[in-house]
């Protein structure tokens, strides 16, 4: 959730904010009412509060008919007292709601528009030149390394097996990205992949986007679309020495409903109910964010450049970033069977918003707690697979393992079935 002082402050930059994503203004405003009516009721009831607490006071002292008097006026005021406080709970609710309701401000800087409006910030690399590139399903079934038909068999549609080669390859893969990622001073975490309520709205993943997330219903639990969730909550409530950035790398499985995404991209492993991912995470002081997150990207791009396939770098635009995050680059890679760029990371700043829904702080150099910042971005998942695949393709089917990779694969430098 946004900063009420931000929105007492500068309750214009918030409205800017909105539109830049192409939501409703209105919001801003009904976030503005609900804060004055809690404040208000709260002053109320701590007025009266305080009246009985003297009223108390002076019955204690008083005798006869001066007491009768004070008793009376004492039973009015527990009534007052007791609806003052039932409007103090209905101004919190309204105003919990009405905060939940209003995205992260945008980041300056971040282009305004939706899912179109992106900015291309670089391209790296150089494209392959394939006369006729075979798509990733196609060189993966001759090598033995990816089953659709099976995963749709056993699962239903968008769920595959890795096989043989394409088991290793993940696991090469993601072995060299916590490996990358324990270089640079991260954490390693196997973090759970199914959490509470609180930890997936801490979050923001049950606000627009809610029909994504598998949810156990006899559990009240969810399974997590990104590890991001649980490195979120891990410090939930805690209040953090934060003199550098805590940084966690997590491995984990994911799983995403795809809700409202039928027909597309059906084919292979691209858009795919379950995966495997690690995730980098960050909590730091806000004035330290920005720079955290290019640390983040450089990382991105790090591992973009050690498997040797063609990306880009844009800037997403508003209407396109998600509740939480202020800010979000991806890294898109070449696909030589489609002849596009592809999204294979995200790393987002989230500023205060999600640790200020789950309670996360750290102590300012006057020993006085403040929110902290976070900030995540993916360093490898399933999808790479994908460009691996088809950017390292050869004439005769096999695939050439790029060097990084090798180490992990037993020293092979070409898969083959």
């Amino acid at each position: 959730m946004i900063d009420l002082r931000l929105l007492r402050e500068d309750p214009d930059r918030v409205r800017a904010s909105q539109r830049a994503r192409g939501e409703s203004v209105a919001a801003v405003d009904e976030l503005l009412t609900a804060d004055e009516v809690r404040r208000a009721a709260v002053a109320a009831f701590e007025a009266v509060r305080a009246e009985q607490n003297q009223l108390g006071k002076q019955v204690a002292k008083a005798s006869g008919d001066e007491r009768a008097g004070l008793l009376t006026r004492t039973k009015e005021l527990s009534a007052q007292v007791k609806a003052a406080q039932a409007a103090v709970d209905e101004a919190e609710a309204r105003l919990r709601a009405a905060q939940l309701a209003v995205p992260n401000v945008v980041e300056d800087g971040a282009p305004p528009g939706g899912e179109d409006d992106f900015v291309v910030l670089r391209e790296v690399g150089t494209l392959p030149d394939l006369a006729a590139p075979k798509d990733h399903l196609e060189l993966g079934e001759a090598l033995g390394a990816i089953d659709t038909e099976r995963g749709a068999k056993v699962s239903g549609s968008r769920f595959y097996y890795l096989t043989g080669v394409g088991a290793l390859l993940q696991l090469a893969l993601l072995q060299l990205a916590l490996q990358q990622a324990v270089e640079h001073g991260f954490t390693p975490m196997i973090t759970p992949v199914l959490v509470k309520p609180e930890s997936m709205e801490g979050t923001g993943f049950l606000g627009a986007h809610a029909a994504e997330v598998y949810r156990l219903e006899a559990d009240d639990l969810y399974l997590v679309g990104t590890s991001e969730v649980p490195l979120a909550a891990y410090h939930s409530g805690e209040i953090l020495d934060l003199d550098g950035p805590l940084r966690y790398a997590g491995w984990s499985s994911c799983f995403r409903r795809e809700a409202g995404s039928y027909g597309k991209d059906v084919r292979g492993i691209l858009r795919v109910h379950q995966f495997d991912k690690v995730e980098m995470f960050s909590y730091c002081r806000p004035e330290r964010a920005h720079e955290e997150h290019l640390r983040l990207l450089a990382m991105e791009e790090e591992m973009l450049a050690k498997v040797e396939i063609p990306y880009r770098v844009i800037d997403v635009a508003a209407g396109d970033l998600g509740s939480s995050a202020a800010r979000k680059y991806d890294c898109e890679a070449w696909v030589p069977s489609q002849g596009r760029y592809r999204e294979v990371t995200s790393s987002s700043n989230c500023t205060t918003f999600q640790a200020r829904r789950l309670g996360i702080r750290y102590r300012d150099e006057n020993g006085k707690p403040q929110v902290a910042a976070t900030l995540n971005g993916t360093l490898a998942t399933t999808r790479w697979l994908i460009p691996i695949l088809e950017n390292h393709q050869q004439p005769d089917g096999t695939v050439r393992v790029p060097k990084a990779l090798q180490p992990f694969l037993g020293g092979r430098d070409v898969l083959t079935r």
